[in-house]
């Protein structure tokens, strides 16, 4: 660690040192700042340090503390916690088992296919179809998640955000997921809007202006080929030093030592990808009661049929199917033996122990900060903004993107504001649609930055990028469009009208991109130069 760092560091522990001797002296009351506290030490000290488990731990700690006003044996408890009240370490893995179940039949099916040759016969094959970087980045928005883009050299860090910039944005502005139906069922629990949630949902598509402004940012950049913050310089390692990491765990060193079939097909990669799809859509709508529910209107129950979903049950079974089919599949096409396969297992489990751990302290850390009160806090927050009618969405914008960013769940954000948004704009539709959407947008940006979010969490193993280097890298990225979402939200408050604020907002968009390539085009020229 570099001396300027030490010295951040050193200061950042002493302000939270004489935040916690505050708390300790003046008492912590439920539903006040404090609540906030805990995940906002957590996310600093990961950012300083670069190291994301001690950082979870020590929020956690900090949280407990508060949480039992600073009593020993009650912060030890607080913090192992209990299955029963889902609070602590016990009460995170008891709650989440079923996701850690799901990570691990996912690597272990990611394992198979490597060893299969499938992931290495798409990259060849992908590798003759897609000649350029910035076709490779365009494939791999579009697609969600490839393999093939260590041929045209680009970071783990890259790839990570492209995966975590198409996962939860697109969720929010798909009428058909169990985000709609959230959102749905949260609007439909306000008095007055039964019947109306998914309406509602669809009416603030076109405002939802982070999601939107997140596919016209990475269309953009890719198009106009730069990066910049620390981005950039993992792209520069990777395009020309043939360092796709930069720093943090070297995955390929690993699999350069695998032994892999020549014989694998491209097919032994997409077929055990769509089943795993195909099966883990019907475990959700079955869970959810899909199948009980056949005299309803089809769609009506296909939406409600995600809204009462478990996934926490249905995952797990769905990858547990998904997996005998690849093994099956595998041994058939004799490509691998049945103790090949089993070889795999261990090899799965071991590439998902990083996040399934990050994950356990991240659901602590959200548990605990539940108990001192964060959406009490929210809530007062909002009303007492309830006065600032035209600039409301930009706040509430801010708002849910602060809250998300330090819970780590834009689920939880937007099942507090929800509640609290609609109520504010009842006289005015257009208002309230524009406010919901902020509400959503927010909750979405906040997801996209925060280190304990699982969707962050899940993108940087997905990717097999170091956590905190996925989470630095793409923090400018993702400010960047949620400073231009800011300025679009204070325009819809006076404009209330998504015809004229939608192609603003894009404009503005593609505008601050060019400021910004033209503003950093001197440290390009300066990496470059070194080389």
């Amino acid at each position: 660690m570099s001396k300027t760092k030490k010295i951040v560091l050193c200061v950042f522990l002493l302000v939270a040192v004489g935040l916690l001797i505050a708390a300790a002296v003046n008492g912590v009351e439920s539903g006040t700042v404090w609540a906030l506290l805990p995940p906002v030490l957590a996310i600093g000290l990961a950012l300083i340090t670069k190291e994301v488990y001690s950082s979870l731990l020590f929020g956690i700690v900090v949280g407990a503390l508060l949480a039992t006003s600073f009593h020993p044996l009650q912060t030890m408890n607080t913090i192992i916690g209990n299955a029963d009240e889902g609070v602590g370490l016990i009460g995170s893995v008891a709650g989440t088992a079923g996701v850690f179940i799901f990570l691990v039949e996912l690597g272990v099916i990611v394992a198979l296919v490597n060893r299969a040759g499938g992931s290495q016969a798409f990259g060849r094959w992908a590798a003759k179809r897609i000649k350029t970087r910035t076709g490779a980045m365009l494939a791999t928005f579009v697609l969600g998640v490839l393999i093939f883009i260590d041929s045209h050299k680009i970071s783990r860090s890259k790839l990570s955000y492209l995966i975590d910039a198409t996962a939860a944005p697109v969720c929010m502005i798909a009428p058909v997921s169990s985000w709609a139906a959230a959102v749905s069922d949260y609007a439909n629990k306000v008095q007055g809007y039964e019947g109306k949630g998914l309406q509602l949902f669809i009416n603030a598509i076109p405002y939802n202006f982070y999601s939107l402004l997140t596919f016209v940012f990475i269309i953009a950049i890719c198009v106009m080929s730069f990066d910049y913050g620390s981005m950039a310089m993992h792209e520069f390692n990777a395009q020309y030093k043939d360092d796709l990491y930069t720093t943090g765990e070297r995955v390929d060193k690993e699999l350069e030592n695998e032994e892999v079939n020549p014989n694998g097909r491209v097919i032994d990669l997409i077929l055990p990808v769509i089943v795993l799809i195909l099966v883990s859509i019907f475990a959700l709508i079955y869970n959810g009661g899909f199948l009980d529910n056949s005299n309803e209107d089809c769609y009506l129950n296909f939406i409600n049929s995600f809204a009462n979903t478990d996934a926490t049950v249905a995952l797990p079974w769905a990858g547990a199917i998904a997996l005998v089919f690849t093994i099956v599949y595998l041994m058939l096409r004799r490509i691998v033996t049945f103790k090949q396969a089993m070889e795999q297992a261990p090899k799965g489990f071991i590439a998902m122990v990083p996040p399934i751990l990050i994950l356990t302290f991240a659901t602590t850390l959200k548990s605990i900060t539940g108990l001192l009160g964060a959406d009490v806090f929210v809530r007062n927050l909002m009303r007492n903004a309830g006065t600032l009618v035209n600039f409301l969405p930009a706040i509430i914008f801010l708002v849910a993107v602060f809250l998300a960013f330090s819970t780590g769940t834009s689920w939880g954000t937007f099942g507090i504001l929800i509640p609290i948004v609609l109520p504010i704009f009842s006289g005015n539709p257009e208002m309230q649609i524009i406010g919901m959407s902020a509400c959503l947008a927010g909750a979405v940006c906040g997801d996209h930055c925060s280190p304990i979010s699982d969707t962050t969490i899940m993108s940087s193993a997905g990717a097999q990028c170091n956590h905190i280097n996925h989470v630095s890298t793409q923090l400018p990225y993702a400010l960047t469009v949620a400073g231009v979402s800011f300025v679009s939200y204070i325009i819809a408050g006076f404009v209330q009208n998504w015809y004229i604020t939608l192609p603003i907002a894009i404009v503005l968009m593609i505008g601050t991109l060019i400021v910004i390539k033209f503003v950093t085009k001197n440290r390009r020229k300066a990496m470059h130069s070194d080389v």
